[in-house]
């Protein structure tokens, strides 16, 4: 029934407000049952309403929030993914279809919603999910790293019309349009310090048992290059040399009867990994979000009720006389990630996604 708005507002509040239902979810050996109508319906969210699309997100992140289901869905393989029409999916796993999903949620709210708490949930499922993630597809590892690629894009349109701006004299450094630039700048930089800490999460914890990110990080390894320098990335992007030097340098020594072949290099890639000790690899404190409702969510969830039962009721309500929402407008959603702790590095420990009406 998840296609339905007023389901997945119901099963939200199981999820959320009732520890034995979810405690039941998790220990499910089907768990498929549940996510495929979930991951079906965020493929299609160009038809659904932002709220749907919301709690179903804050649905996947709050059972990231477990370890056991981040392992299980890798283990889960689906002989196929009809409604999936951009790729071929065959033997996929369930966790390497989330990995696509999410990133695809991002991708869209790139192009159609722009919405930064939107971005900031997706990203925080992915973490939770990414040192736990086995044997990721190789659709999936290219779509990760094309979710750094695509916000790098993004990043770098941004620095550029900041410049733009600050060099023309029309527009002095104070001016709001500036600053909202670098506050937006800021958000992206954010962004891909998470993404970079995703694939850190994988090689650093998984590395052997997902050739396939190995592969997708040395075909597309120009991506990083622009950012070995930049303050915020540079440790992170060390581990990433880390990995390539190690596979590069393997098989600039490997002499080769022709060319390189996809096929030669993902088995060049599973023979080597054998012998990664991870040496050199500095270790970071793992990222781990979770969701927290804000303090007072009645103010949310009140006019959202009864914004669908005065869509679904079958009868009519005088709309002038409706003070408790816009009728023509749906509720807003804000959806934040505050720092919980820090270690000695500054790294974050712990971050909490909230819910703010």
């Amino acid at each position: 029934c998840l296609a339905d708005e007023t389901a997945v507002l119901l099963l939200y509040s199981l999820v959320q407000g009732n520890s034995d239902f979810l405690e039941y979810v998790l220990v499910r050996t089907d768990l498929d049952t549940l996510l495929m109508p979930i991951l079906e319906t965020l493929y299609s969210a160009s038809r659904r309403t932002s709220n749907q699309i919301y709690m179903l997100l804050i649905i996947l992140l709050i059972l990231s929030q477990d370890s056991s289901f981040n392992a299980s869905i890798h283990k889960m393989i689906l002989p196929g993914v009809p409604w999936y029409k951009e790729h071929l999916l065959h033997q996929t796993s369930l966790g390497s279809l989330m990995v696509i999903i999410l990133i695809r949620t991002v991708q869209y709210n790139l192009s159609k919603l722009r919405d930064v708490y939107l971005h900031t949930t997706c990203l925080a499922t992915l973490a939770n999910m990414a040192p736990h993630v086995h044997r990721l597809s190789a659709y999936a590892s290219q779509r990760l790293v094309s979710l750094f690629y695509m916000l790098s894009r993004k990043y770098n349109k941004l620095v550029e019309l900041r410049d733009d701006k600050l060099q023309t004299k029309a527009i002095s450094t104070g001016d709001g349009l500036v600053e909202d630039m670098s506050a937006e700048l800021q958000i992206y930089t954010d962004f891909l310090r998470i993404v970079l800490e995703i694939l850190n999460a994988i090689l650093t914890y998984a590395l052997p048992r997902n050739p396939e990110v190995v592969y997708a990080i040395m075909h597309r390894q120009e991506v990083f290059q622009p950012f070995k320098s930049h303050p915020r990335f540079a440790e992170l992007l060390e581990n990433i040399y880390n990995v390539l030097d190690f596979f590069n340098s393997r098989m600039d020594a490997q002499r080769m009867d022709g060319e390189w072949s996809v096929e030669k290099v993902l088995l060049f890639i599973i023979n080597n990994c054998r012998s990664w000790r991870g040496e050199g690899m500095k270790m970071f404190t793992q990222l781990h979000f979770s969701y927290e409702q804000e303090s007072h969510p009645e103010e949310f969830f009140i006019p959202y009720v009864w914004q669908l039962v005065l869509s679904r009721c079958g009868f009519s309500f005088n709309a002038d006389a409706i003070t408790l929402f816009p009728v023509d407008m749906h509720a807003n959603k804000e959806i934040y990630y505050d720092e919980m702790n820090t270690n000695q590095n500054g790294e974050l420990n712990e971050q909490r996604v909230q819910f703010d009406p």
